[in-house]
């Protein structure tokens, strides 16, 4: 029985972002401690920061760049979790942006470069140990992630696969009932 829920957000992105905020106000109905840390611009810093929040009660929701760090947080200590419009390969989208970045909801500027790329081919999984651990929600109309490549990749996974929409996935709150289903909260 799950009784810690880390939300992990996407690059670039907050703890105030719009879908960690409102699973947050949904888990309230919930005995269940709900953290969503602020992830570092650094892969491997990203990774340390999460697992520091680890239990063994512990269930993930990642959203894009989140839910490739739960999904290798997943396979490696064997921890339910469900992924949103997830980055399969987010080393592939990244390098086009190497240089200076700006998060906008951080409100900081730093230098994305070639050690990060490396980091996250590190973390990469090429085949997943124990798909039955994964939750995929997919919307087809991903405008920044080629949603096909997330359905191959989870495909030994349970799926919920929704046409249209983009990668903000819309109406994600119609999806709460089935994210405390599968995390088996309580």
């Amino acid at each position: 029985m799950a009784r810690r829920v880390i939300y992990l957000h996407g690059f670039n992105s907050s703890e105030k972002s719009y879908k960690a905020v409102r699973l947050g106000e949904y888990m309230a109905n919930y005995d269940v401690d709900y953290c969503v840390p602020r992830l570092s611009h650094e892969p491997l810093l990203a990774i340390l920061q999460i697992e520091q929040l680890l239990t063994p009660d512990t269930v993930l929701v990642g959203s894009s760049l989140g839910g490739f760090y739960a999904t290798y947080l997943s396979q490696r200590y064997q921890l339910r979790c469900v992924v949103i419009n997830p980055a399969v390969q987010p080393y592939l989208l990244l390098s086009s942006l190497l240089g200076s970045n700006y998060n906008p909801y951080q409100q900081y500027t730093y230098e994305l470069n070639n050690n990060h790329i490396n980091a996250l081919k590190a973390l990469s999984i090429a085949y997943l140990p124990h798909p039955s651990l994964l939750y995929l929600l997919q919307q087809t109309g991903d405008e920044v992630l080629p949603y096909q490549r997330a359905v191959n990749y989870y495909s030994q996974c349970k799926q919920q696969i929704e046409f249209g929409g983009d990668h903000s996935f819309i109406g994600f709150e119609r999806t709460f009932a089935s994210i405390v289903d599968f995390l088996k909260i309580t």
